[in-house]
């Protein structure tokens, strides 16, 4: 279900895995029938189906757990009332993993509170380096200011993100409210009929220095990276963010907000800045961009390194010969124990 999930970061996610991979001489398949292991992102029930599938056919299933019941809730219509019912889908889900993989300590910390006994491995959702690289190309940041209207002058604060409460949408179009001197722009979409009416309102604020772009390719957005002033990103929960490790690897300086998923890899005042509420959002934009704080793009860009796709391709290698060794091992127990049953029946 590729399409469904190809303008979201698990779409980005497997699009990163694929490329790990290719560059591990590790082929990827659709099909069942030529595959040593099973990689399963998603939580559809065709995502249980495969991994149940995948076990009578004696094939290790790696489940990557990119959900959370956390960062289901304030996403969608209805998502807050069934949130314990997804709960209980995805840690079924999960269940089925021979190893599940998660891309950060948080989120493994919130798999294991959930009662999932299975072996959980820490793996970063990985950024391509060589992708996503500064140019210092004046003709292409005139070109980007162009295409959005805005001048050579003007100071730029970015995000990116699907247009749901949990992304903390709303604060950024009250922080652009406040700040008229600067230009605000989203990017990233869904569709309004999905989200309570609070987001579709504050979509259809009209401000004259805020603008929603909708979904672009990611060559547009790399573009968008290198070409403004701030990365904002006000979400209440994520279980990494693939956003924050292209915007690390762009050396743009970066605001988030203060949510345990960055404690473990991203320093307050070292690598970015993070804030509380929306008052310390506004005191940290107005610093960052009138330069009264220090610029950590550099320092951010030092994280991002530690991440790059060919340190998570060898993770990833590592983790499906771990799953490969076990299940042969398995097998090698369940042919002996069938062999001893043959031999006590013939004796009989």
């Amino acid at each position: 279900m590729q399409k469904l999930i190809e303008k979201s970061g698990v779409g980005r996610a497997i699009y990163h895995q694929k490329m790990a991979a290719d560059m591990n001489r590790i082929s990827c398949t659709d099909g069942l029938a030529d595959a040593d292991v099973v990689h399963i992102n998603t939580v559809f029930p065709k995502s249980l189906w495969i991994a149940c599938r995948a076990h009578q056919s004696g094939i290790p299933v790696i489940f990557h757990a990119h959900s959370t019941k956390e960062d289901f809730k304030n996403s969608y219509l209805g998502s807050n009332l069934f949130d314990g019912l997804f709960g209980i889908w995805i840690k079924h889900c999960y269940s089925h993993g021979d190893m599940i993989v998660t891309p950060s300590e948080y989120s493994k910390q919130l798999l294991e509170s959930y009662g999932i006994k299975k072996e959980i491995h820490v793996i970063s959702n990985g950024i391509d380096l060589e992708y996503y690289r500064k140019t210092e190309d004046e003709s292409e940041r005139m070109a980007f200011r162009s295409k959005y209207g805005y001048s050579k002058e003007d100071k730029i604060i970015m995000s990116v993100g699907l247009m749901i409460g949990r992304k903390g949408l709303p604060e950024f179009v009250e922080l652009a409210r406040r700040f008229p001197k600067y230009k605000f722009i989203w990017f990233g979409e869904s569709n309004l009929h999905t989200v309570p009416k609070k987001i579709r309102d504050a979509v259809r604020t009209e401000l004259p220095n805020l603008q929603f772009a909708g979904y672009v390719p990611k060559s547009e957005l790399k573009r968008a990276y290198e070409h403004s002033d701030l990365f904002l990103f006000p979400s209440y929960e994520e279980t990494e963010g693939i956003v924050v490790l292209e915007a690390l690897a762009m050396k743009i300086p970066i605001l988030l907000r203060d949510i345990p998923v960055y404690d473990s890899w991203l320093v307050d005042g070292r690598d970015v800045y993070k804030a509380a509420d929306t008052e310390e959002f506004e005191i940290y934009i107005r610093n960052i961009l009138e330069d009264k704080i220090e610029n950590l793009a550099e320092q951010g860009y030092e994280v991002a390194k530690q991440r790059d796709i060919s340190i998570v391709g060898n993770e990833l290698r590592r983790i499906y010969a771990k799953a490969l060794d076990r299940k042969m091992v398995s097998a090698e127990n369940c042919l002996s124990v069938d062999l001893t049953h043959r031999d006590l029946r013939s004796k009989i």
